[in-house]
Parts: C-alpha cells; sequence; structure tokens
C-alpha cells in the first residue's frame, strides 16, 4: 500500500471515532436529566416505626461528691498537755462524751489559790463586822450620854463617824468575797476546761472522729484542733448544675444516687438547697443533697452519681429519635399516609428525651413515622415498607413440617 492508502485510512479511523462520539451525545441529550416527579416515582425501601402516646420522663444524671452534714472540731479552751486521748480514728462518740484531758495540775493549784482567798476574804469580813457591831454600840452610847448631857456633840459625831467608817469596811469585805468567789469559780472552770469534752449542736447525738491532729504527750496551746468529729447519718451530697437544668430544681425533689463504691446499689435522697448564684468561673450552681445513710456507709469524699427526675407528661406523643431529621434548618418526621405508600414531611417541636424516645409536638403525624432510609425520599416520596415478618426464620414446629 502506498503513502496515499495509508493516509486514506487513517482518515475513515478518525472520521469514525468522531461520528461515534456525536451519536452517543446525542443520545445523551435527548434522555436528558431525571426531573423532580420522575424522582418522586421512584420507590423508596425505608423502616418505619409506630408513634406511641403515653408517659415519658425527663431524667439527668449529675456527678459530684458526699460531704459530712455537720463538722465539729475539738479544741481545748486552755493550753497545756495532751495527758490521754480517749477516742480515734472512725470511733463513735456521743453528744458530750470526754474525749481528751490535759495535765491539771497546775489548774488544780490555782483552785487551791482561789479556794483560800475566799477563805481570808470571809475572815476579813467577820473581823469587819465585828468592829461595825462595837462602833454602833458606841454610837449608841454617845447617844445616850449626848441626851444626858454627859457627852457632847463633838464625842457624838466622833462616834457616829467610825460607825460609817467600819460599816464601808465591811461592805468592802463582802465586796472582796465576791470577787473570791468569782476568782475560785474562774479556776474550777478552767480546771473543768482540762477535760475535754465533744459538745456540739444539732439534733443528732452521736457522731464519728474523722480527723486526729494530736498524740498524746504533745503541749497544745489553747483553741489547737485535737480532733474532727463529723455527721454521717444522714450525710450530704454536693453537685453542681448548668443553666439549662438549673430551673427545672426545686428543694424536695427525689434523687436515687450511686458510687462505685458499692456498684449495683442504689441510695436515695432530696434536694436539700440550691444555690441562689452562679460560680462565674464556670457557670454552674452548687445543689446540696440529703441522703439517707444507714449504717454510715456513704463517706465523705465518695465520688457519687445523682439521678434526678427533671420532668415528666402522663400523655405525650412519642418516637423514636432516630425518626427525627433536618430539612432546611427545621427538625421533622416523615409520617407515613393511611395507605403506607408514601410519605409526608411534618414539622415537629422536640420536647424531652428519653433513652431513645422523643416527645414531639406537630400537626397530622399519623400513626407511623419514618426510622429509616430519610435520605432517599422528600414530602409526597412513594415508599415501599419490606415486610419483616418475611425474612424470619421459620419456626421449629414449621421446620418439623418441612
Amino acid at each position: 500500500m502506498g503513502l496515499n492508502g495509508r493516509k486514506l485510512g487513517i482518515f475513515i479511523v478518525l472520521a469514525g471515532a468522531v461520528l461515534a462520539v456525536w451519536l452517543a451525545a446525542g443520545s445523551l441529550r435527548e434522555k436528558g436529566p431525571a426531573s423532580g416527579k420522575e424522582k418522586n416515582a421512584r420507590v423508596a425501601p425505608v423502616e418505619v416505626a409506630p408513634i406511641e402516646h403515653g408517659p415519658i420522663v425527663l431524667r439527668r444524671t449529675f456527678t459530684g461528691a458526699l460531704e459530712a452534714r455537720a463538722e465539729f472540731v475539738v479544741a481545748p479552751k486552755v493550753a497545756g498537755r495532751v495527758e490521754r486521748l480517749r477516742v480515734n480514728l472512725a470511733d463513735s462518740v456521743e453528744r458530750g462524751e470526754v474525749v481528751a484531758e490535759l495535765d491539771n495540775e497546775e489548774f488544780v493549784q490555782a483552785v487551791a489559790q482561789a479556794r483560800a482567798d475566799l477563805e481570808v476574804a470571809r475572815a476579813n469580813r467577820a473581823e469587819a463586822a465585828s468592829a461595825l457591831e462595837i462602833a454602833e454600840r458606841d454610837l449608841a452610847r454617845a447617844a445616850r450620854l449626848r441626851e444626858r448631857g454627859v457627852a457632847s456633840e463633838v464625842q457624838y459625831d466622833a462616834a457616829r463617824a467610825n460607825q460609817l467608817a467600819r460599816k464601808v469596811q465591811l461592805e468592802a469585805a463582802t465586796a472582796r468575797i465576791a470577787r473570791a468567789q468569782a476568782s475560785l469559780e474562774a479556776a474550777n472552770i478552767r480546771l473543768g476546761y482540762t477535760t475535754v469534752t465533744a459538745d456540739w449542736a444539732g439534733d443528732d447525738n452521736e457522731r464519728v472522729v474523722a480527723e486526729r491532729y494530736v498524740d498524746e504527750g504533745e503541749t497544745v496551746s489553747a483553741n489547737t484542733p485535737l480532733l474532727l468529729i463529723v455527721e454521717l447519718q444522714p450525710i450530704n451530697a454536693v453537685i453542681y448544675v448548668t443553666e439549662g437544668d438549673y430551673a427545672r430544681l426545686q428543694p424536695g425533689q427525689e434523687v436515687v444516687l450511686s458510687t462505685d463504691a458499692y456498684p449495683g446499689e442504689s441510695f436515695r435522697g432530696r434536694i436539700e438547697r440550691v444555690a441562689p448564684v452562679f460560680r462565674q468561673e464556670t457557670r454552674q450552681a452548687r445543689v446540696e443533697l440529703t441522703v439517707d445513710n444507714p449504717g454510715q456507709r456513704l463517706k465523705p469524699g465518695m465520688f457519687i452519681r445523682a439521678e434526678i427526675v427533671l420532668d415528666r407528661l402522663a400523655d405525650a406523643t412519642i418516637v423514636p429519635e432516630k425518626a427525627l431529621v433536618r430539612r432546611d434548618d427545621v427538625t421533622g418526621v416523615f409520617s407515613v399516609t393511611e395507605d403506607g405508600k408514601t410519605v409526608v414531611w411534618r414539622p415537629v417541636r422536640v420536647g424531652i428525651r428519653e433513652g431513645s424516645r422523643v416527645q414531639v409536638e406537630g400537626e397530622g403525624l399519623g400513626d407511623r413515622v419514618v426510622t429509616l432510609g430519610q435520605q432517599l425520599i422528600e414530602d409526597g416520596s412513594a415508599i415501599i415498607i419490606p415486610d419483616v415478618g418475611s425474612r424470619k426464620t421459620p419456626s421449629s414446629g414449621e421446620s418439623a413440617k418441612r
């Protein structure tokens, strides 16, 4: 084949390729893209679930920690050496029980000194009383002599002045007795302070030693902490809540608590106080709970989870959470028509969530909603609901028949 023949063959091949491309493009132009109506005409397989009507509860679980309901720090009111500690860590203590004793020798001597001073004051008063009695007799005698003209006014005035002086001395001696008595009482009180008791305020009569700060033999000053005694029945729990849940909480609400220390067990309590302010750094409010603690099993510092019912509805419209979809920034569901062949888009307002169930409010929701396959459908789309029963495995009786 010559050169011209080869050129002619190449030309024929190129012309054929161009013709094939042109024919394919024309075919595509004739078919064109599928229209919206054609899309709706397509039947989409979906899964559906019935809409429920009944009660639903809004629960929240908060984390927190346990705290002692009340704390009492035992501290002596006087300085001294700790001679004896009668209780130790984890011991039970009754109200008014003696928990510690200090060395009291110095205070015993102070009491003896005050008692001696009181005896001296009483003796001085007795002497002053006797002197006053003599002065009063002298005054009476001077008065009689003056009436008879035997004694002068000067003698009478001298007797009168002596009687007044003795009276003042008696009053001063009486005052010194009162002061000596007060000193003795103060010395006895200070002596009593060497016996340290657990006297706390409140209605509970028994608490537990939570901390021991000193050992026997140590010398402590006044108001030095010796022991920390706490109330554990009931016990407090503290949680922190955000603004979204704050308005739903109020004193008296019941709470169910759990802790890792006792897996599988729950403890009952109630909300005692709700703080009126939020912490600026966390934007959370403190909530205090009171928890029944029989046997004092719960201890301060334990980590807890508190489940609280924030809201409940007796008769609500409930759909599965997976039925909710977003279209054009609107939340809604695809409701299945009565004939089960098409769906209708229904916007809804979402309310309480309980697990995988959601309370919704909306119009024309029907009896069933689509839970799987929403990406394949639109408002008015045709659907097909697979027969779940047909895919079930045969029962043992049916297998036996076969």
